[in-house]
């Protein structure tokens, strides 16, 4: 097991340095610059502001630099926000972005285990067209529509929810919780279902359920474990995504988390910013991967047996 783990994180070392380095050039091919506004910055100050920020060197002695900085876990100076680094910026903004992660994933979970099991306990009835078709629908609809529509349901008409804010009214949790957990709970009924379908075709299903046990500890007891494999593996890079996929959500709602950093980073051409939370979400990515195979490995016991041999 061991070796898989250090095998992974070795992997791990050029994915992340290929996803710095393309990043670092990308935002600096963009046109425009940290400094260029509407009002225009008078030359000297221009070029006082650009030696600060390392920007008069030559590109390659910047992307060196930055390098330096990074493996000293510095991130570097916000050139949008003076006197903040990017990571107290991400410090400040992560809380916010983890929680509703943690939310729109139990979700996920919840309702897409609930239809998957269901769906696969009555194949190719109604019990599995109907949450087989409203996961298509889940998968299908993105999140800056499924937003707005239940801003405009359970916000204005109804007047049930609050539309914005993060803690500070009752309620106020809900909705962005759903609309950025409802893709991935079409995700997880899919995997649960077809995990499902093949577990409880398996011989030692079938044994059981000839034992005369009820359908319930069949399923539960014996069918989940090797079931909700698929969901495991995939619950990792999950989480992970919701870091990075719910700055649309956080600006619908405005949620003051890491995507109003993000967002605002992109048009003011922010590039620490930029390349910061990128490096930070990468990292998250690949160690959440990683995680999400241990935990598999560790339920599956042949797959166990093969990364001891």
């Amino acid at each position: 097991m061991w070796r898989f783990v250090i095998g992974r994180l070795l992997q791990a070392i050029p994915v992340i340095f290929i996803v710095i380095t393309a990043t670092f050039f990308l935002v600096r091919a963009a046109p425009g610059g940290p400094f260029d506004a509407e009002k225009a910055v008078i030359p000297e100050v221009k070029a006082a502001l650009e030696r600060q920020y390392r920007l008069d060197l030559p590109i390659h002695e910047q992307y060196f630099a930055y390098l330096a900085d990074l493996s000293q876990g510095d991130l570097g100076p916000s050139f949008k926000y003076p006197g903040r680094t990017i990571n107290e910026l991400i410090e400040s903004g992560l809380p916010a972005t983890a929680e509703l992660g943690a939310y729109a994933l139990l979700i996920a979970v919840i309702i897409g285990s609930l239809a998957g099991i269901a769906a696969a306990l009555r194949p190719n009835t109604l019990q599995d067209y109907i949450p087989m078709s409203m996961a298509m629908i889940g998968i299908c609809m993105p999140t800056f529509l499924l937003g707005p529509i239940l801003v405009l349901i359970f916000g204005i008409h109804l007047d049930w929810l609050p539309v914005s804010g993060w803690g500070d009214i009752p309620g106020d949790k809900l909705m962005p919780s759903i609309t950025l957990g409802a893709a991935y709970a079409a995700y997880v009924a899919r995997l649960s279902r077809a995990g499902m379908l093949e577990v409880l075709s398996q011989d030692y299903i079938r044994t059981a359920r000839a034992k005369g046990l009820p359908e319930w500890q069949v399923v539960l007891k014996h069918g989940l474990r090797g079931g909700m494999l698929p969901v495991v593996a995939f619950l990792g890079p999950a989480f992970a995504g919701l870091l990075a996929g719910s700055f649309v959500v956080e600006t619908i709602f405005q949620i003051p988390g890491l995507g109003r950093f993000y967002v605002q980073a992109a048009f003011n051409r922010d590039y620490t910013m930029i390349l910061g939370t990128t490096v930070f979400l990468s990292t998250l990515i690949v160690l959440f991967n990683l995680l999400s195979d241990i935990v598999a490995a560790w339920l599956n016991p042949r797959l166990r047996a093969q990364l001891s041999e």
